[in-house]
């Protein structure tokens, strides 16, 4: 069941649409901004509020990479492995991650600090390699810099 505050936030969001429908990212959005993902039941609960069915909005869900449909930990990674972060060290970044988070994509930390995702693009290409802790964006990432990185988020 969405909460009083889920259900305010997302008629906020309809009414800057000209159909319920298409407040339809920003209301998966607000469910996994309160909860940390988007379960099966939120989903729903959410696509009876939105008046479409569950398959059309995990449709969406499922599209935007930026859903998520699985419990993560409590800050996100995403790694940018588009083409200018690839040839600008990529893989090195991407290797001294999983070594020091002792993980690999898709999989978050034991204690649920992390969790690695690779991302095609962050829209950065001039200040490769790139990636993003939550809302924060680092750009010319060097292995060197990643563990201080990591220290700023408990």
């Amino acid at each position: 069941m969405l909460t009083a505050e889920e259900v305010s936030q997302i008629e906020h969001e309809i009414s800057l649409v000209p159909v319920r429908k298409a407040a339809g990212i920003e209301a998966l959005k607000i469910v996994q901004q309160h909860r940390g993902w988007v379960s099966d039941e939120s989903l729903k609960d959410t696509a009876a509020f939105l008046g479409v069915s569950a398959e059309e909005l995990d449709s969406v869900a499922t599209f935007y990479n930026l859903i998520f449909r699985q419990p993560v930990g409590r800050h996100v990674i995403l790694l940018c492995d588009s083409i200018s972060c690839w040839v600008m060290g990529y893989e090195k970044i991407r290797e001294h991650l999983m070594q020091k988070l002792d993980i690999k994509y898709g999989q978050t930390t034991p204690d649920g600090r992390f969790t690695l995702l690779p991302n095609v693009c962050l829209g950065t290409c001039d200040c490769a390699p790139a990636l993003m802790i939550g809302p924060d964006l680092y750009q010319n990432v060097t292995p060197e810099e990643l563990d201080e990185i990591l220290s700023r988020y408990n």
